[in-house]
């Protein structure tokens, strides 16, 4: 059953075509993702399909019949709303009869308490309470009276996922998803997108999400889009081979080129039929022979001064925020080329780390040796700042004109730019008119061409798409300094570090040999002996309970307690009756809600009763 169908749908601004007569369609079931270069309009398709954004031609139609929902990137929320307002605040009736039902219970109001009762009952909604408080606890909105305008980005972007969660759309279109999550949230995000059954088309640049969630990639390329169908690996393979044939029609034009310019430059008229059609076809092939292969290779052999012994050494470092410990004594002493991955949960302290290394947050105790010949290169996760009027070439220059290379050779602004994937007729546009993605690309080039020898990347695969992606990871690979790096990209903490600091939250900071995938399993078991030496624990009490019980000497029951024991039998199979008769009571529609009401608390009584009546059968049963 189709949900979405696009039909040649074109999007432009000014003279900048994003994309031009795009056609594809969504089937329901399906899970689907976006992936494309930075700029080149991902977003905007996203808020085209919703109305958000006006197409220049084309047709967009969605399924009459079902409901959607979209996380934005932006924080579209009612500032004065309190958490639990917010993810309430849909249109679905679900919600709307929950809402109105604690209202009524607040309020003790008799008649709204039965409307409310009889709708959640009508639509099978008493789970849904239970279900939002799930996801509110793994997304860490413990306290749901706090207002909207008070939580800070990351929390406002956690309240909009759990909104269009919480709603159970049929479709659910979402925008970088995975920003601002930890890494447990990350993960069971995944698990949970895997099992719903909704439609889903997402924008994502976390590979380990789209190879675990996705069937089918659409890939925005060149003013059009390209289908997959198959997760990211399959996409990735598929990708290339696309990629080869492309270079062999390129290959292949360009040496037909050659030969017809030869042929162009002897016939300069064309007198009849044949040749003019041999005119028209050198042109097309011209076109094809003219295009540039774009290989995504980001090479920066920029001079790095040499690191010396001493690299950064912390000596028993002590930091806290009142009752909340960063660190307790931290020791460690930094080697040459040490690539060490930072991991935590969000405000365990890893940023504040970070900006202790950096000079920005003093420590309590304890003191920070940093070597002489140390170069930082720092990557935060702040906006690029710069000027409006400022372009993209001048944030460079003003850095340096020319950049010194290894053997002292020296590249240039403009062909250092072109190096990080930022072609010729994009310098001279303004900053402020890049996209999010292209902004933090080019902040980044600017730590880079710093001559750094020591990386501090926050984040730094936060808007970046996975082009971007791979070529920093290129980049990275060589990179002979240190390197320490914070981040919830799985995918690239697998590839780049090869041990970990976690970050416990209480001060301590375990060092971990290995990548990301690693430090999970051993999670993971942890996780599955803590449990088993729980589960041996308790029965070894029980056990232990046990044994005094049966060392006991029987006791024999009173003449009383003999006529109790034989009359609880008979009370407890009456019981038993009743309750089977008032579940078959309260699923009958032909009942007035007051005759519902009373059966319900009918049937909490009896229950209560039958639990009691059969403990004491229990306890008296022992000496019989």
């Amino acid at each position: 059953m189709n949900y979405l169908s696009v039909e040649e749908i074109t999007k432009s601004f000014g003279d900048r075509v994003l994309f031009d007569q795009l056609t594809f369609g969504i089937d329901q079931g399906q899970k689907t993702a976006i992936v494309a270069k930075n700029g080149s309009g991902k977003t905007t398709l996203l808020r085209c399909l919703l109305g958000l954004e006006s197409i220049d031609s084309g047709r967009i139609v969605f399924r009459n019949d079902i409901r959607i929902a979209f996380m934005d990137q932006s924080d579209a929320l009612t500032p004065t709303n309190t958490i639990l307002e917010e993810v309430f605040s849909h249109d679905l009736p679900e919600l709307k009869a929950v809402k109105e039902y604690n209202y009524a219970m607040k309020c003790n109001d008799e008649k709204l308490i039965e409307a409310s009762f009889e709708a959640i009952t009508e639509l099978n909604a008493w789970d849904i309470e239970a279900k939002v408080d799930q996801i509110l606890s793994v997304l860490k909105l413990v306290d749901t009276n706090k207002l909207i305008n008070t939580l800070s980005g990351g929390q406002k972007k956690r309240v909009a996922l759990a909104k269009v969660l919480i709603a159970e759309p049929d479709f659910l279109i979402l925008d970088e998803p995975t920003n601002h999550l930890d890494l447990d949230m990350i993960e069971w995000l995944e698990g949970y997108l895997s099992k719903s059954k909704s439609t889903i088309l997402m924008v994502t640049h976390d590979r380990y999400f789209l190879e675990v969630i996705c069937d089918t990639i659409f890939e925005l390329e060149d003013e059009s889009i390209y289908r997959y169908k198959g997760n990211f690996s399959y996409y990735l393979e598929k990708k290339a081979e696309r990629a080869e044939q492309r270079m062999a029609t390129v290959e292949k034009a360009k040496n037909q080129f050659r030969k017809e310019l030869d042929w162009m430059r002897r016939q300069p008229k064309a007198r009849g039929t044949k040749q003019k059609a041999r005119i028209d076809a050198f042109h097309e092939t011209k076109k094809v022979a003219k295009q540039r292969l774009d290989t995504d290779e980001l090479e920066i052999p920029i001079k790095m001064e040499r690191l010396g012994t001493k690299i950064l050494e912390f000596h028993k470092v002590g930091k806290a925020f009142g009752e909340t410990k960063i660190l307790n004594e931290f020791s460690y002493v930094f080697k040459r080329q040490e690539r060490v991955g930072i991991v935590g949960n969000n405000g365990s302290g890893k940023s504040t780390f970070l900006n202790m290394i950096m000079g920005k947050e003093p420590t309590d105790k304890g003191k920070i040796v940093l070597g002489e010949t140390v170069v930082f290169g720092y990557y935060n996760q702040e906006q690029l700042k710069c000027e409006d009027d400022q372009k993209v070439i001048d944030v460079i220059r003003d850095i340096a004109e020319y950049i010194p290379l290894e053997k002292g050779r020296e590249m240039s602004a403009a062909q250092l730019l072109e190096k990080f994937l930022f072609s010729r007729d994009m310098h001279y546009n303004f900053v402020h008119k890049l996209s999010g993605g292209e902004k933090r690309r080019l902040k980044l080039l600017t730590v880079l061409m710093k001559n750094p020898n020591f990386l501090i990347l926050d984040e730094p695969t936060n808007d970046l798409d996975i082009f971007s992606l791979s070529v920093l990871e290129d980049y990275l690979r060589g990179f002979q300094g240190c390197l320490l790096v914070v981040s919830h990209d799985r995918y690239f903490m697998d590839k780049m570090v090869d041990h970990l600091f976690a970050f416990d939250g209480q001060g301590e900071i375990n060092d971990l040999l290995g990548n990301y995938t690693v430090f999970r399993k051993q999670k993971q078991q942890d996780e599955r002996d803590r449990k088993k030496s729980v589960k041996e624990v308790v029965l070894e009490v029980e056990e232990k309970a046990i044994e005094p019980i049966q060392e006991k000497e029987k006791k024999k029951l009173s003449y009383k307690e003999r006529q109790e024991f034989e009359s609880l039998e008979g009370e407890m199979e009456l019981l038993e009756t009743e309750k089977a008769e008032l579940s078959t009571k309260l699923s009958d529609a032909s009942l007035s809600n007051e005759e519902l009401m009373k059966a319900g608390e009918r049937l909490s009584k009896v229950v209560t009763d039958l639990e009691e009546k059969t403990d004491r059968w229990l306890e008296l049963s022992e000496y019989v």
